[in-house]
Parts: structure tokens; C-alpha cells; sequence
């Protein structure tokens, strides 16, 4: 017999929700049964499309929701950590779209109030669950492409004035906790730093160059040293016209790992590569505007294995520590362009780290 499906309540119902909704209703393990939202339309609308869907404008009648296992967080970054406590106090487990915070204070906040009320938290790093990604970590930690020596990151993205304008949080301190870095690239500073088996020291430059009235960065770049001693460099942007797909490239001894969008290459001096050259919509996810060409399949592979570990009592693979090591990078990057100094990740990680 089947077991049963985990409810889930969705808490904000803007850009992402629908990405969690249409992964969570497509999902086997998983059922959509609440959603809140202070903004009645938006609610309205959300609940028409995910029939079942009870709809609450009081969060108090929303966590009171008796059937209801799990609530998975989409509102601005800075709201999380209050979200998720007072769902972790009612004994609901908590999902949080990335990052899960606005700093390392406060996603530690958040981890210790799920801990103290035993319950699973899990960050969607949905990135981590595509099949060509999978891939491409094989290629590295098996040296298929020999020992690396080097890798890069550049997220070339574009967005305009308005998509600021259109919602105010973006941009900020606060709610964002910065720009192009910490917003739109934080899924490729994630899997660098997976890929690659850690960041040791970061170097950062950053500014605002075109984009009026944003308190955070709309440009960023920073050279990296990594664990194993390899060298490398980051660049994150969200001016870039027109825009350019994501690119992760890791130089071995013996060929190249290269992740394009979300297609995965292994390229040899012999000429001969492996991985599917096709580009899809999928490819140039996000490049010009948040939601193009996503698919909510990764976000699917993810709810589902973050389900099973809560029905298993086990730790979700990208838990609320390990989601801590990109916020750190991010956050090293913040701080070595305000003091134009090198910052160690393990250094900054480690009074947050139980």
C-alpha cells in the first residue's frame, strides 16, 4: 500500500509559490492543502489554481490548520527566519526558499529555533537535483576530469528598473540582504562551492552601476582560492544586455567539466565530449526574467527527497547548516568588498557552525 502523502501549506503566494505549487502537486509523496498570503487577490487567485487549497489571510488560522505536516516558506528572504519560527513552535516542519536568510545571525536563528522544536528544516537549492549537475559532481569528485586546478562562475543576467519598482523588498538590506549576488546568483555560488568541495578564501569587488534607488549590489565579481589549493573567479550580474546563460567551468589535468544553464559537457583534449550539447528553454533559465524557462521538475526532485527524509526522520540533504556554507560565500564576498580585504569562509562560518 502506498503511504500516505505529507500535507503542505505554502506561506506567500508571489513570483515562486507557483514553481512550489506546481512541484509540490506533481509530486509523490507530496499535497498542497493551505496557503496564506496577506494580499487577498494574490491568495484568491493561487488557490483557484491548486483546487483543495484552503485559503488564509490570518497566519495564527493558518498554522492552527490541524492536517497540515509541513509549511514551505516564499516570501522575501529577510521574513524567513520569522515565518519559520512560529511554524517550528506549532511542531510544523519548515521549508524555506533560498537563502534561507538574509545573514548568518539569522539563518543560525532559524536553524536552532527548528531544533529546539525537533522539527526538519530543509532550503531549496533545487539546482543541486538536476540530473546533468549529478553529472557533472561525478566528473569532479571521480578526477574524471583529473585533479582541478581552476574553475569560474558568471551569472551575466539582466533585469530592468521595473523589476525593482514592481516589488519594493528587492534590492534591500533587509529583506533581499543585497543584489545580484545573494538573489540571483546564490544557486550558482551553491554549486561552485558543491561542485567543487569548498571555498577556502574569497577576494570581492562590487558596486551598483544601473539600476536607481537599490540599496544592494547589481554587480559583483571576486577571485576565489578553494580548498584543495585551485584558483578561481566568480561574476555575478543582473546589467548584463543582452543577458547570458549561467556557466560553471572546472579545469582538471585531464579536461574540463562545463556546465552551461543546466546542461552538463565534459570536454577532452581528444575532442570527444560527453553530455548532451542541446540547449533547451530550461538553459537560459532566469537570464532575462526571474521565471523564463523554469521548470518546476528540480524543485519536485527536491520536495520529494526532503518528504521521504521527514518521514524518515532524517536530515534533508540541503539542511539548514548546509545551506549555510553558499550564504557564507556570499556573505565573505559582502565583507571583503567593504574592507577590500580577503576573507576566510571557514573563519566566518564558524560561530554560526554547531
Amino acid at each position: 500500500m502506498a503511504e500516505k502523502k505529507l500535507n503542505l501549506g505554502i506561506v506567500g503566494c508571489g513570483t515562486i509559490s507557483g514553481t512550489h505549487g506546481d512541484a509540490i502537486t506533481n509530486s509523490k509523496n507530496g499535497k498542497l492543502v493551505a496557503a496564506y498570503s496577506r494580499n487577498e487577490a494574490k491568495l484568491d487567485t493561487y488557490c483557484k489554481k491548486y483546487p483543495g487549497t484552503e485559503a488564509y489571510s490570518d497566519f495564527d488560522a493558518f498554522l492552527a490548520k490541524k492536517d497540515m505536516d509541513v509549511v514551505s516558506i516564499c516570501t522575501p528572504s529577510g521574513t524567513h527566519l520569522d515565518f519559520a519560527s512560529r511554524a517550528a513552535e506549532v511542531g510544523k516542519h519548515v521549508v524555506v526558499e533560498k537563502p534561507i536568510e538574509v545573514s548568518l545571525e539569522r539563518g543560525r536563528k532559524l536553524i536552532d529555533v527548528c531544533k529546539r522544536n525537533n522539527v526538519h528544516l530543509a532550503v531549496i537549492l533545487q539546482s543541486r537535483f538536476m540530473d546533468d549537475v549529478l553529472r557533472m559532481k561525478k566528473a569532479i569528485d571521480e578526477e574524471e576530469i583529473g585533479r582541478f586546478f581552476m574553475a569560474s562562475a558568471s551569472v551575466k543576467w539582466f533585469r530592468d528598473q521595473d523589476y525593482y519598482k514592481q516589488a519594493p523588498w528587492r534590492g534591500t538590506f533587509a529583506l533581499d540582504g543585497g543584489g545580484a549576488v545573494i538573489n540571483q546568483s546564490i544557486h550558482t555560488v551553491d554549486l561552485l562551492q558543491w561542485l567543487t568541495g569548498g571555498i577556502e578564501t574569497i577576494y570581492g569587488l562590487k558596486g551598483t552601476f544601473t539600476h536607481d534607488g537599490i540599496e544592494g549590489e547589481d554587480n559583483a565579481v571576486a577571485c576565489i582560492k578553494f580548498k584543495n589549493g585551485a584558483i578561481g573567479v566568480f561574476e555575478g550580474s543582473t546589467s548584463i544586455d543582452p543577458p547570458q546563460t549561467r556557466k560553471i567551468e572546472v579545469h582538471g589535468t585531464k579536461g574540463t567539466a562545463l556546465l552551461e544553464g543546466d546542461r552538463f559537457r565534459h570536454l577532452s583534449s581528444t575532442n570527444k565530449e560527453k553530455g548532451d550539447q542541446n540547449k533547451s528553454e530550461a538553459s537560459v533559465a532566469g537570464a532575462a526574467s526571474p521565471l523564463s524557462g523554469l521548470s518546476f521538475n528540480d524543485h519536485r526532485k527536491q520536495y520529494e527527497h526532503i518528504l521521504d527524509a521527514i518521514r524518515d526522520d532524517r536530515e534533508p540533504a540541503v539542511s539548514g547548516e548546509d545551506s549555510l556554507h553558499s550564504l557564507a560565500v556570499v556573505e565573505a564576498l559582502y565583507a571583503s568588498a567593504n574592507s577590500n580585504k580577503p576573507i576566510n569562509i571557514d573563519e566566518m562560518l564558524k560561530p554560526f557552525m554547531s
